[in-house]
């Protein structure tokens, strides 16, 4: 019987002669598998993340907790999965995806399930920020395990297929928590939730290796075809210092749109469904998951064109024109949402669709984006993309009542009472974020020629710059939004 080492030191004689036994000329497609493996992870995801907000109403009731201290423990939340993104995608870049991926899924899995033994106020705001800090380590983990087995050429479509997945969790658990909910109680439901995470922890660690040479699954004709794709893709970036990539102008500018279109998208998770109540009546509420409808195509197309744009020897068009495209049509569905007041909430949610659908085409190519600039970094600099990104979906949860409530503009919100006026700041700064990536170039030299001590100083004032940022905003709106 082959011993795994001998078959591991065949392949690898097999893809450096770049001859293959017959079984072996076709590629396995175990790159495949994992795609789908990371997607059922994103999809537990949102699953878990959701199941609160379809929870809350009852949740209060039973712990006697009011609105105010309900909105600090959906913040916490965010302050630990934010303020922990780049830590996660460290500890993937330095222990490899496997294990963190592991790790922390296996975390926000129990106290998912811990939720459910909460007795009080306090119990639930510890909880929901472990939860947080675990979750931080999703995105990153599952884009530093892609940088190992997905050529550039294919990276638009895995991360497309990949980020799908959480609009199909979070528009599943709309539909489904309310329902499991009112049959099993919200504790159970929690319990039920953590279980699935469990499940796929075994999943991944029985099935997933760091490098697919190790894997029994991939050929020698896939390995190869792998390792081709990861030598075309690598920029000059790939080999330059962490702390030199993400705080080129680069990733400021890659930053920046990830923060754009999050002040779009995450309305979608927040105000959208209360929105839609408020203006036309609880029955309106039906529309709140189409957005989310329009999200999961978007990331299907985006990431088809990404991968069809970059096997036409467009490298970095393939990356820019999806992007631009996309906030060029989140801006239109915006302005075109503007005009839909009267017009009913079917009309109106369908024309915010069109904003989300765009601003949901840019997402594929910002983590391609990525991955192609930080190389074997992938995870930590996904990680600093996320974590300002988080800083737009606090943003926009904080403005958009206050834009509802007190910001008027001549024709589009002449009076208060509409989101018109908040529409139309969203449609400008996609317009910025498109300018953006015009100047956004993953084949882009960073130069090297600084010295350790000015490495240190720009990684401490960006890390001191983006907490500061992220903590302020969340706190202010825990602990100082009424």
């Amino acid at each position: 019987m082959e011993s795994p080492l001998t078959g591991r030191k065949d392949k690898m004689l097999q893809v450096k002669a770049g001859k293959f036994p017959n079984n072996d000329a076709r590629k396995s497609h175990g790159r495949y598998w994992l795609i789908g493996l990371l997607f059922f992870h994103t999809v537990n995801t949102f699953m878990d993340r959701a199941c609160i907000s379809s929870a809350a109403g009852t949740m209060q009731n039973d712990l006697g907790i009011n609105n105010d201290m309900m909105g600090y423990i959906f913040g916490v939340f965010a302050i630990g999965y934010a303020l922990f993104q780049i830590p996660a995608g460290w500890l993937a870049d330095v222990l490899g995806p496997r294990k963190v991926l592991g790790w922390v899924v296996s975390l926000w899995s129990m106290f998912t399930m811990l939720t459910a033994a909460a007795f009080n106020v306090f119990s639930l705001v510890l909880i929901r920020f472990l939860f947080g800090v675990g979750e931080a380590g999703a995105f990153p983990g599952a884009t530093r395990a892609m940088y190992n087995w997905v050529p550039a050429k294919e990276r638009g479509i895995a991360q497309g297929l990949f980020h799908s997945g959480a609009r199909v969790g979070a528009a599943f658990s709309l539909l489904l928590m309310p329902f499991l909910i009112s049959l099993v109680g919200w504790r159970l439901t929690f319990v039920l939730n953590g279980i699935l995470g469990i499940v796929w922890v075994s999943l991944w660690l029985s099935w997933f290796r760091n490098d697919p040479e190790d894997h029994p699954q991939v050929n020698a004709s896939e390995l190869s075809y792998i390792r081709k794709g990861l030598t075309e893709g690598r920029t000059s970036s790939a080999r330059v210092p962490f702390a030199l990539i993400v705080t080129s102008g680069n990733m400021l500018l890659a930053m920046f749109q990830y923060i754009a279109s999050n002040i779009t998208f995450f309305i979608s998770f927040t105000w959208l469904q209360p929105y839609l109540i408020g203006q036309w009546g609880s029955s309106a509420a039906i529309y709140a998951p189409i957005p989310l409808i329009f999200g999961m195509f978007a990331h299907w197309i985006s990431g088809a064109l990404v991968t069809f744009l970059y096997g036409k020897g467009f490298h970095v068009n393939s990356r820019r024109l999806p992007a631009l495209t996309g906030f060029i049509i989140g801006a239109l569905g915006l302005m075109l949402t503007t005009q839909m007041g009267g017009a009913g909430p079917l009309k109106f949610i369908l024309c915010f669709s069109i904003a989300v659908f765009g601003v949901e085409l840019t997402l594929s190519p910002s983590w391609s984006f990525c991955m192609d600039v930080g190389g074997k970094n992938s995870g930590a600099v996904s990680g600093a993309m996320n974590m300002l990104g988080n800083l737009g979906s606090a943003f926009s949860a904080i403005i958009f009542p206050r834009f509802v409530a007190h910001v008027t503009l001549p024709y589009f919100a002449e009076e208060t009472g509409t989101a018109n006026s908040f529409f139309v700041f969203a449609a400008t700064i996609n317009v910025l974020a498109a300018v953006a990536w015009l100047f956004m170039n993953p084949k882009k030299a960073i130069s090297d020629s600084v010295s350790p001590r000015q490495v240190k100083i720009r990684l401490i004032l960006f890390i001191i710059a983006a907490v500061l940022l992220v903590g302020g905003l969340l706190t202010y709106k825990i602990f100082f939004l009424k």
